[in-house]
């Protein structure tokens, strides 16, 4: 037991919580990695929050192959069309999408193809966790190997 108000020595020990102490293998390269401006990574996250409701996904991948309008959008996604427009909200305030008035309508397209691609690798890669776990329910939650 150490007296009332000693710390124990603990510099003997090796802690991987400095990182004076954490030692890589020897045959692993690591490079440095830049990292990004807070204000840049502020700005991602934000756009990701954006993203991150599965209707407003919808309308991105819809988006994503020409621009609609929001009756265009509630037809091919079946939600009504207050919540639809208050979708394109969010979507328009974190510049996700642009409207363009046509007459009496607004036309809705993405910004870029870089946030289609967000979604669309977004997407795949649930659709394949999907296919995953589909595939371990059907066998038991057994691995199964392929050849």
């Amino acid at each position: 037991m150490e007296p009332h108000g000693v710390a124990p020595d603990q510099s003997a020990a090796p802690r991987p919580d400095r990182p004076e102490d954490h030692v890589h293998s020897p045959d692993r390269e690591v490079r440095p990695v830049p990292v990004r401006d807070q204000r840049v990574l502020h700005d991602a996250g934000e756009l990701l929050r954006a993203l991150a409701a599965p209707v407003r996904i919808a309308i991105v991948l819809q988006l994503r192959t020409s621009e609609r309008c929001v009756h265009e959008l509630v037809d091919a996604l079946g939600v009504a069309q207050p919540l639809i427009s208050q979708h394109l909200r969010v979507l328009k305030s974190a510049g996700v999408v642009y409207g363009e008035r046509h007459g009496r309508e607004v036309m809705y397209r993405l910004v870029d193809e870089h946030l289609a691609h967000i979604v669309v690798d977004a997407a795949a890669h649930a659709e394949e966790i999907s296919r995953e776990r589909a595939g371990e329910a059907s066998n038991g939650g057994q691995e199964t190997e392929t050849a």
